[in-house]
């Protein structure tokens, strides 16, 4: 090789590895402090516009998740009511049967008359309050709701209204219905009845629904982690072997830059063929 003081080929090798190295460890701590392997498109294009079209997927199925857990919500509270209106029937039953015995005092079909009544108007207040998030299944004028079933907000589940006021198609009591005469205790037992076989079909329909909703939330829940793991899979970094090569690199590193030293000593020897 050449000697010379105005060209030294040998710091100049030093120095490109040097900057070599210098540019492997700031993108190993890089790594390191983001934890990714790829945190930008300008490390691997491809795999990052992948991995961002998986995060949207998964910020989408986080507003499909909310909005089935506001389905059941609904749906349960519908349930609930409609339970306390299944229950307020068979006491109303129990009112009526007693109503239709010829031998009964007026008194006494006062009272049941009373208890009655009270039980028939709870019927309406109950569906009337049975709301959650303004969603209402049980009242008069009741039109349902459909949740989001997928990211793309093209499918539903859709969950129907059933209505449970009185007077409706599953409680044929009406806001009148009474007991104070044998005739209209009769009449009563017949809209109890047709009442309480009407609202377990309807309470069958809504718990089905409940449990279809409760199930795909759970798939959703799953879908969610399934994506976000493989998210990790395509940009997360292994810092056990980012860390192991940190160290490497570091090395490497004070190596080369005692190798800049010593190629830059070089021109200074030539001053030693000079001297006398």
């Amino acid at each position: 090789m050449t000697s010379s003081v105005n060209t030294n080929v040998g710091a100049m090798i030093a120095l490109q590895n040097l900057n070599a190295t210098n540019a492997e460890l700031a993108v190993t701590q890089n790594r390191i402090n983001t934890g990714k392997k790829v945190s930008s498109a300008k490390e691997n294009g491809a795999i990052w516009a992948i991995a961002q079209g998986q995060r949207a997927e998964v910020g989408a199925l986080g507003a499909v998740k909310q909005s089935l857990d506001r389905g059941v919500s609904a749906v349960d509270v519908a349930l609930a009511a409609g339970e306390t209106v299944s229950d307020l029937l068979l006491q109303m039953k129990e009112k009526a049967l007693a109503a239709t015995d010829l031998s009964l005092t007026t008194s006494a079909r006062s009272a049941l008359n009373e208890d009655f009544i009270s039980l028939r108007d709870q019927i309406a207040s109950v569906s009337a309050n049975a709301e959650f998030n303004g969603v209402n299944l049980l009242k008069t004028g009741a039109t349902g709701f459909g949740a989001l079933a997928n990211a793309s907000g093209t499918s539903t589940i859709t969950v129907a209204p059933e209505v449970m006021a009185l007077g409706s198609t599953n409680v044929s009591v009406t806001a009148t219905q009474a007991v104070d005469t044998q005739t209209k205790a009769v009449a009563s037992l017949t809209a109890v009845n047709d009442s309480i076989t009407a609202v377990s079909s309807a309470l069958a329909r809504l718990g089905t629904k409940s449990k279809a909703l409760s199930t795909h939330t759970s798939f959703v829940g799953k879908l969610t982690d399934a994506l976000e793991a493989g998210v990790g899979n395509m940009v997360d970094a292994d810092l056990a072997k980012e860390s192991a090569k940190l160290q490497s690199l570091q090395t490497k590193q004070q190596l080369g830059v005692q190798a800049l030293s010593i190629a830059n000593q070089s021109p200074q020897l030539i001053l030693s063929l000079f001297r006398n």
